[in-house]
C-alpha cells in the first residue's frame, strides 16, 4: 500500500474519531482521514477536505440527508454516503 495516500492528522488529547456523517448540527471538527479512493478523493480534496481543516455542521435537510458544512469560509451539501469517508475528531464533552 502507498503510505502517501493515507494522508491523515492525529487527533489531540481530550478529542475523539468519528467519520463526518455522525457529526450532527450544529458541531465542529476537524478531519484526519479522507477514506476515499480515486476520483471521489480528489473531488474532496479539491472541496477543502483536507486534514487538519476545520469543519462546522451547519445544517440537515429536511429528511437529514445531505447535511451542510462550513470549511474553509464557504459551505457545501454533502450526502452522508460521501461524509462516511470522511474520518475526524471532535472535542469531547
Amino acid at each position: 500500500m502507498d503510505c502517501s495516500q493515507n494522508s491523515r492528522t492525529v487527533p489531540r488529547s481530550g478529542e475523539y474519531l468519528t467519520t463526518l456523517d455522525q457529526v450532527l448540527p450544529p458541531g465542529t471538527c476537524r478531519v484526519v482521514a479522507v477514506l476515499a479512493g480515486g476520483p471521489v478523493r480528489r473531488r474532496l480534496f479539491a472541496l477543502g477536505f483536507v486534514p487538519g481543516a476545520p469543519i462546522e455542521s451547519v445544517r440537515a435537510a429536511p429528511l437529514g440527508d445531505p447535511v451542510e458544512y462550513r470549511i474553509k469560509g464557504y459551505c457545501i451539501s454533502l450526502r452522508k454516503e460521501d461524509a462516511r469517508l470522511i474520518t475526524v475528531s471532535y472535542e469531547g464533552t
